[in-house]
């Protein structure tokens, strides 16, 4: 039985600290495809999965975030611009949300705490653990509010993927019956 796929999908994306994007996307196959790439691989990483106070690494959450800049650009390099056309470039395309996710969601808060944690890390006692010396940063708890923030957007980008590639909600899937 074939998907069932939306020509359609109303955007609605907060962007942190900027404002949303928002519009209308009609989708071709391609950006189908792309989309359901990067849905994947938003769904299953720390990413998209709350940071509760104490919990998790911010170290992880981190490199989880930076890792989404390298898969987006193999992304849009196999997809090439079939997926950000230039008769599409005001409106909502798979490129134009990918690249506006990276550049004003994921890079400025990446630029702020990648460099202020590193060098957080870098002053850790050579007897303590590195997450107890990540816990003890008077940064930890901003950091985590920012970090959340960008999370409800990569959950918002994750949510308009999903229906592009006519997928599954697999981010709030929490039990299987049989």
């Amino acid at each position: 039985m074939p998907l069932k796929m939306p020509q359609r999908v109303q955007v609605k994306i907060t962007i942190p600290f900027v404002g949303e994007i928002s519009g209308e996307w009609e989708p071709d196959d391609a950006e189908r495809k792309a989309a359901w790439e990067l849905y994947v691989e938003l769904v299953t990483r720390i990413a998209v999965v709350p940071l509760q106070p104490g919990q998790g690494s911010l170290r992880d959450a981190t490199n989880s975030l930076y890792s989404l800049f390298s898969i987006t650009r193999d992304i849009l390099r196999r997809y090439g611009p079939q997926v950000a056309p230039a008769s599409k470039h005001s409106q909502i395309s798979f490129g134009v949300l990918a690249v506006t996710v990276l550049n004003h969601a994921l890079r400025p808060f990446l630029a702020r705490w990648h460099i202020q944690l590193g060098t957080w890390e870098a002053a850790r006692p050579a007897d303590r653990s590195a997450l107890d010396h990540e816990q003890a940063w008077d940064q930890a708890e901003q950091f985590r509010e920012e970090l959340e923030k960008v999370r409800q957007a990569l959950v918002e980008t994750a949510d308009v993927l999903g229906t592009v590639a006519g997928a599954a909600d697999l981010m709030r899937s929490t039990s299987i019956s049989g």
